[in-house]
């Protein structure tokens, strides 16, 4: 464990230095697999000298950011790299601004409105995921009659599966007020008000707040809600700031919680929850009527291009769409259909190991392979598939088919979860084990089997050569680090 966390001390120095070192560095944060750096200055890195790294897969610039890729050890790689910076996160300037287009200040609005999706919603994705697959298995156990929908053991199992949905406004406050460097206690706090049993039942029954006329504001359910806590944790920290400026130190504590929660709850109850929450519903009913529409060619494009998101990290564009869907509505076409590309990538992977003789792209192919099917594509892409190129191709193809194939069977998806591991998520939590969830496993069997195929069969073979990592870069400070 000692040596595993000297590699990770030596691996965030490293990549700290060819970033441009701290004084480059506005911020970090962390996805599943990705280091996601916000730089001063993105031309300083080199990326080439970053790629040859041990223990970096590949880099990316989207969205504003610099994406290191170093797999499924980001958290204790994340937590050495934040050891080493500066405890202040440094926000950047109002006047890095006033130089830029009309269009500049649009895309740099939209990258860090992105920026704080990804740092809201990230730290929770797998515990959504979990959350899913524990609701599927309890339908499972209900409809088979081994668990009683009265007893207690269902009440203490449908707790576990619901709380993090009941609570998600609370905790992607929080974690929005951490990323824009606000006050996630009272951002949670706000959740938790928006969430209360007194709210939620008055939704239920149609109550209204207030009526102007014949205009009227009623009472929203926000129990899975994303969107109005973002512009809450924001509100926050706006209002928050502002009034510190004038209300005297000597009674701060007091007067600013009780002038944040009323104006901010209020805001939120009156105007953006209610805008946001039928913005959120227009998308998801958007998205079901282009589905009706053409699901099969839709599935199919959206599956053949999706892992080339990925690489550029994109893909967080369309994750908050079907985390919307589920929010919404409860389930997720959207989901479904992109499952299939992670299935694909891992077959390749697969194929790419079962084929060769050669001990280190075995050792790479199945891990990529494994990692994969437990969801995580990253290892299969940077370890194997994108580094002999006809593998990734071959993936995409079968990717684009399963897509078809989901959409021809109209398959649906009720966590959000995807690949070998996933396959609990298109279980119905109200009717088990339907249709829907065979469908799902033969479209998941024939995805990874065609991407199996073609890559033995086309897409590899041991005379072709790997992309190989050239001579690692040497750094200074990590030669001090070693010398500890």
């Amino acid at each position: 464990m000692k040596k595993k966390k000297q590699e990770y001390e030596l691996l965030a120095t490293e990549i700290i230095d060819l970033v441009g070192g701290e004084e480059n560095i506005n911020r970090v944060i962390h996805c599943v697999t990705r280091l996601r750096f916000y730089l001063k200055d993105d031309t300083v890195p080199d990326k080439e000298k970053i790629e040859q790294v041990d223990g970096v897969m590949g880099v990316a610039v989207a969205g504003g950011q610099f994406q290191v890729v170093v797999g499924q050890a980001v958290d204790d790689i994340y937590a050495e790299v934040m050891a080493q910076l500066s405890p202040a996160t440094e926000e950047e300037p109002e006047s890095a601004n006033e130089n830029l287009s009309l269009l500049g200040k649009v895309k740099r609005a939209m990258n860090q409105l992105i920026g704080i999706i990804t740092g809201a919603m990230m730290p929770i994705i797998s515990i959504l995921a979990a959350s899913g697959i524990i609701k599927s298995l309890l339908a499972v156990l209900t409809t088979t009659g081994l668990v009683a929908a009265e007893g207690s053991i269902y009440l203490m199992i449908n707790a576990m599966a619901d709380a993090v949905f009941y609570f998600l406004p609370v905790l992607i406050g929080f974690n929005a007020a951490k990323r824009i460097d606000g006050n996630p206690i009272l951002t949670a706090v706000i959740g938790g008000v928006i969430i209360h049993p007194t709210v939620i039942e008055a939704a239920n029954n149609g109550l209204n707040i207030l009526s102007l006329g014949s205009f009227d504001f009623p009472f929203v359910s926000y129990t899975y809600s994303i969107f109005p806590m973002i512009l809450a944790a924001w509100l926050v920290k706006k209002l928050e700031r502002w009034l510190k400026t004038w209300v005297s130190m000597y009674i701060q504590a007091i007067f600013i919680p009780i002038v944040v929660i009323g104006v901010v709850s209020a805001v939120t109850f009156m105007l953006t929850g209610p805008v946001i929450t039928w913005f959120s519903q227009g998308l998801a009913a958007g998205l079901q009527t282009l589905l009706s529409w053409n699901a099969p060619i839709f599935g199919a494009i959206i599956d053949g291009f999706y892992q080339i998101l990925v690489i550029f990290g994109l893909h967080w564009g369309i994750i908050p769409i079907y985390v919307n869907d589920f929010a919404t509505l409860g389930y997720s076409y959207l989901s479904a259909i992109v499952s299939m590309p992670i299935v694909a990538q891992g077959g390749a992977a697969l194929a790419v190991a079962v084929k060769s003789r050669k001990p280190k792209v075995k050792e790479l192919g199945y891990a990529g392979a494994i990692s994969a099917f437990c969801g995580i594509t990253e290892p299969a892409i940077y370890g194997i598939n994108l580094r002999f190129r006809k593998p990734f191709i071959c993936a995409s193809i079968a990717s684009a088919i399963g897509g078809f194939l989901t959409g021809v069977f109209r398959i649906n998806m009720w966590s959000i979860i995807g690949s070998i591991i996933g396959l609990p998520s298109y279980i119905d939590p109200v009717n088990g084990i339907t249709s829907n969830f065979w469908y799902a496993v033969l479209v998941t069997v024939v995805t990874l089997a065609l991407s199996f195929g073609l890559t033995y069969v086309w897409g590899y073979n041991d005379a072709m050569e790997m992309q190989e990592k050239r001579e690692k870069p040497k750094n200074p400070a990590k030669a001090h680090l070693l010398s500890k």
